[in-house]
């Protein structure tokens, strides 16, 4: 066992609900606290020199300064296994140019295709493995990736293998997903349907043969896949044994009711979603998934949080790091804005992107500081928490564990 500490604070979120607002006030916080560790699991968390005299034996690890401890981060969506860069992209949308023309100037998602499909294998896992380290710093070691940017049987699997490649060489917890169905390839002779049953037919047998995947995502969208042909698509998706997440309601209403009908694990975006949508949330296991730095990618409205947490939903936040629309990567610095615009309180903002987050993924050994959790966690060199959302993300972690080590 290991006993780390002494932290000024333990932020714990022990006994917090899954769903629904949270005031400050029910957080649970240990002043001058230890993390006592076994066997990668938390054992216990409490007063540090009370767990010392309790276990005087115990191999122990000194917090030097003030440092506070919290659990660490899950960035539940993310698109960061890609090629090539968008930052003309970024130029030409904030000097007025509409999707249509970025799309027809060679921008858009079609040209990340290009460019994931041209780059070498060991260039993608190299700049994968790059951004990886970069959330880890960040105090994030549960990460969510997706594939998407292949768009046919080679290039799809070469993403997935390529991540697959990269959780061998990394300390995070990488949860692969697949996204062959994020729009329609230009190169594919055929419709929309024709398409979704070639992802069934040649891709998901492959995903699943060689374990790629458990996960399978899709964008419902007119730019994309419409409602009832994903809804085809995600049920026999599901068929197949897996489990499945929507890109729901970013510029239009509608398919977040496709994601609850379905039974989603997760509606990400949902920036255009409307009351209907919200109750129907509200009152499903699915997982509504914010994320802000698609807002503040994009200029576009945020996803109604507030409205949400209100109406009884679970609210992940998530970064959406993705090459065009979301390139921030910042999780951390995006939430703190979210809490700004949509009044979120510190308690709904750190459940967003710790066990609430985590299931949206269906992983619930994590996210909290309690026995029998997993011992991740990430601490800040101050001595209130509240220090962390405060500095919108340039409060830097200073230390990141994984299973109870510092990484």
């Amino acid at each position: 066992m290991r006993l780390i500490g002494p932290f000024k604070q333990v932020v714990t979120l022990a006994n917090l609900p899954l769903r629904g607002k949270l005031s400050d006030e029910q957080l649970e916080i240990i002043e001058d606290g230890g993390i006592l560790v076994d066997q990668h699991k938390i054992r216990k968390v409490g007063n540090y020199e009370t767990l010392r005299l309790e276990n005087p034996d115990v191999e122990t690890e000194e917090i030097v300064g003030e440092q506070v401890a919290l659990p660490a981060f899950v960035d539940s969506h993310t698109h960061i296994c890609f090629g090539g860069n968008r930052s003309n992209d970024f130029a030409m949308r904030n000097a007025g140019k509409t999707y249509l023309e970025i799309a027809e100037s060679g921008g858009g998602i079609w040209s990340s295709v290009q460019h994931t499909r041209k780059a070498a294998e060991d260039e993608l896992l190299k700049t994968l493995l790059e951004r990886i380290d970069f959330l880890l710093a960040l105090g994030i070691t549960t990460i969510e990736v997706k594939s998407g940017y292949g768009l046919d049987v080679e290039n799809e699997l070469k993403m997935l293998r390529i991540i697959k490649k990269a959780q061998e060489l990394t300390k995070a917890m990488l949860v692969p997903t697949c996204l062959s169905a994020h729009l329609k390839p230009r190169d594919f002779d055929g419709s929309n349907e024709e398409y979704l049953q070639y992802i069934l037919n040649e891709i998901l047998p492959k995903v699943k043969e060689e374990n790629l995947a458990r996960r399978v995502d899709i964008f419902i969208e007119k730019s994309a896949f419409q409602p009832e042909e994903s809804k085809v698509f995600l049920l026999k998706a599901k068929e197949m044994g897996f489990e499945i997440t929507v890109h729901a309601d970013q510029f239009t209403p509608g398919s977040s009711k496709i994601a609850v009908e379905v039974g989603a694990t997760s509606a990400d975006h949902l920036e255009a979603t409307v009351d209907e949508g919200i109750e129907l949330l509200a009152t499903s296991e699915t997982v509504a998934t914010a994320l802000p730095g698609a807002s503040l990618g994009l200029g576009e409205k945020f996803t109604p949080a507030r409205k949400l947490l209100d109406a009884g939903a679970i609210v992940a936040i998530a970064s959406d790091w993705n090459p065009g629309s979301a390139p921030m990567g910042n999780l951390i610095a995006q939430a703190s804005i979210l809490a700004t615009f949509e009044k979120l309180t510190t308690a709904e903002v750190l459940a967003g992107i710790t066990f609430r987050s985590a299931f949206a993924l269906r992983l619930e050994d994590r996210g909290r500081l309690e026995e029998g959790m997993k011992a991740d966690f990430v601490t800040f060199k101050t001595g209130n928490f509240q220090n962390i959302l405060y500095n919108q993300g340039s409060l830097k972690s200073e230390g990141v564990f994984v299973d109870g080590m510092r990484i």
